[in-house]
């Protein structure tokens, strides 16, 4: 499974321009061998947190709908980041995956809003963890955004559901760059899971972001990275490596849930 990874930096408050990198970018890096293309958080509007009431999108139309041509026309499922979504008068975080036949595979509100970004001044968060969805080339898979990261029980869920490839999309900061690396491998080592992660960067005039977009394999090792600049990562996934990682190392027939608290 061939994926590439977008990392670029988000415009705050200016979707144009940002789709128009993003239509730029699969112009220019995915090919007829890429099977899932990644891009990151918040992509359409970036955390121009005061303005999103006139910005974000309406129920997905617009991301939608620019995602489901590109997703089509290249003929790639897409891990669709995370945009500002207008649900009935509330904006949320909401991630989504779209199929190389451009149908919407999945959804997602973003469960923990950050409080050092003052989040929950201006979003509102998810009331349902994220799920286990299937790729168009069988792959199981799940997403998850940003803050989430911090929490592991999040993942739990989905990984039991078999999924082979956890995507992590984001805006993290520079200043706690490697909170992002060493949660990260955590989240790959007690999950037996692919980790594949896209970050933004560059500055947005109140934060910096660290870029270091990378995939991790099921036994917690780096085996793709980028720096903190714009940048594209293609990277080859082997799935049979998480059945056996999951063969060496039962995580999940050796739960004792009853005994948790």
């Amino acid at each position: 499974m061939n994926i590439e990874i977008f990392q670029f930096k988000v415009e705050p408050a200016n979707v144009s321009l940002n789709e128009e990198t993003i239509t730029n970018w699969f112009a220019e890096y995915v090919t007829s061998e890429t099977d899932i293309v990644v891009l990151p958080e918040m992509w359409n509007n970036g955390y121009a947190l005061p303005q999103l009431k006139e910005l974000s999108d309406n129920q997905l139309s617009r991301s939608f709908e620019f995602i489901s041509k590109l997703a089509i026309q290249y003929k790639v499922d897409v891990i669709a980041g995370s945009v500002s979504n207008n649900l009935k008068g509330d904006i949320y975080n909401t991630a989504f995956a779209v199929s190389r036949n451009g149908y919407l595979i999945n959804s997602y509100n973003k469960v923990h809003l950050v409080p050092m970004l003052n989040e929950p001044s201006y979003l509102s968060a998810g009331n349902a963890v994220p799920e286990a969805f299937t790729l168009s080339n069988g792959a199981k898979v799940t997403q998850i955004i940003c803050y989430d990261l911090r929490f592991p029980e999040l993942l739990r869920y989905p990984a039991r559901k078999e999924a082979q490839i956890v995507f992590y999309v984001a805006q993290w900061p520079e200043v706690r760059v490697d909170h992002w690396t060493a949660l990260l491998k955590a989240r790959a080592i007690e999950n037996d899971i692919y980790v594949v992660a896209c970050n933004g960067c560059g500055d947005d005039g109140k934060t910096q972001y660290a870029g270091h977009s990378l995939v991790i394999n099921p036994n917690g090792e780096i085996i793709a990275q980028l720096k903190d600049k714009p940048d594209h990562l293609s990277c080859t996934l082997d799935l049979d490596e998480v059945t056996a990682q999951r063969e060496a190392i039962p995580v999940f027939k050796n739960l004792r849930p009853h005994l948790y608290k």
